[in-house]
């Protein structure tokens, strides 16, 4: 009975060595994973800048387009004699001069 457990044990050893072995590795890496991944969820890597920018450019585009198709249609208005339509449209051509600056200019 003795004699198997015996044969046993060396096998066994070696076995739980390279557990342990991979225990300790884990151990030991496991800040610089943490650190790692701490850094990566603080920084903002240049593509991620890049596209963040350009969601905020399409989001004033989309602003400034629709504010200048309102524009147009109380501009009309207001030739047409509509003076609540003047005051809109003063106001929104305003709005439109405060989001331009932020776009970026296109080449001619």
């Amino acid at each position: 009975m003795k004699r198997p457990a015996l044969l046993l044990a060396p096998v066994a050893m070696l076995a739980l060595s390279g557990c342990l072995a991979r225990t300790a590795v884990g151990v030991v890496t496991a800040p610089v994973r943490v650190a790692s991944k701490a850094v990566d969820w603080t920084t903002t890597s240049q593509s991620e800048a890049d596209e963040k920018r350009g969601r905020e450019i399409r989001r004033r585009e989309a602003q400034v387009g629709k504010l200048q198709r309102s524009y147009d249609k109380h501009r009309r208005q207001c030739d047409d004699g509509d003076q609540n339509a003047c005051g809109i449209a003063r106001q929104e051509y305003d709005q439109i001069q405060d989001l331009l600056p932020g776009l970026p200019r296109e080449p001619r």
